[in-house]
C-alpha cells in the first residue's frame, strides 16, 4: 500500500512541477511532510540540503532519498527502502518522460506559434513564484531557530544567509564555493 501511495504522490508531483527541481521543493514538502506525514520538517530540510550537495538533479535526488526515508520511517527493511527509492524516482520521472515523448514533435513544429509563446510566458512567473516559495519555506525554525529560543543560532543563521546571498548575487562568488564555506561555518558552530 505504501508503494502505491509513493508512486501516486511522486507521479503527481512530477506531473505538476514546472521549472525544475527547485520549484518542486514546495510540492515535495507539502505532500511528504504535511499531507502524508512520511517525515518531519527537519528531516525534509536535511533531504533538501543533501540533494543540493550530491551530483544530479535536485528533484531526482530528493525523490530517491524521500522514497527511502518514507519506507524506513514506516518500519520497513533497508531492501524495501531501496524499493521505495526506486518507486519514488521512477514515478517522479515518468510524467516528464511521457510528456516529452508526446509533445516533442508538436512543440518543435509549433514553437513559434503565438499560443505556445503565450503559454510559455504564463508559466515563467509561476516558476519564479514556486522557487521563491521554496526559499521561504526553508526559512523555518529548524534552519534559523527563534530569537527567543536560541539567539546565537538565529543570528548566525541570518549572517550565513546574508553572506551567501551577497556573495553569490553581488560579489559573484561561485555558488559551489559558497556552499563549501557555509558548510564549514556550520561545522565550526558545532564546537
Amino acid at each position: 500500500m505504501l508503494f502505491l501511495k509513493l508512486f501516486f504522490t511522486f507521479f503527481k508531483i512530477g506531473m505538476f512541477s514546472f521549472g525544475g527541481g527547485y520549484s518542486m521543493i514546495t510540492l515535495l514538502q507539502s505532500e511528504l511532510v504535511y499531507d502524508q506525514g512520511w517525515m518531519s520538517s527537519a528531516e525534509f530540510t536535511n533531504i533538501v540540503a543533501l540533494s543540493q550537495m550530491t551530483p544530479g538533479p535536485i528533484g531526482i535526488n530528493a525523490a530517491t532519498y524521500c522514497g527511502y526515508a518514507a519506507a524506513h520511517n514506516a518500519g520497513m527493511s533497508s531492501w524495501l527502502g531501496v524499493l521505495g527509492s526506486a518507486t519514488a524516482t521512477l514515478a517522479l520521472m515518468l510524467p516528464s518522460f511521457i510528456l516529452m515523448i508526446l509533445i516533442c514533435r508538436m512543440f518543435a513544429k509549433y514553437i513559434t506559434s503565438p499560443i505556445v509563446q503565450s503559454i510559455m510566458q504564463g508559466l515563467r512567473p509561476a516558476v519564479v513564484g514556486l522557487i521563491a516559495s521554496a526559499a521561504l519555506l526553508m526559512m523555518n525554525r529548524e534552519n534559523f531557530s527563534q530569537l527567543s529560543v536560541n539567539p546565537w543560532q538565529f543570528w548566525i543563521s541570518v549572517f550565513i544567509f546574508a553572506a551567501t546571498f551577497i556573495g553569490t548575487r553581488i560579489i559573484k562568488i561561485n555558488p559551489i564555493h559558497m556552499i563549501c564555506w557555509a558548510a564549514f561555518a556550520g561545522l565550526m558552530l558545532l564546537y
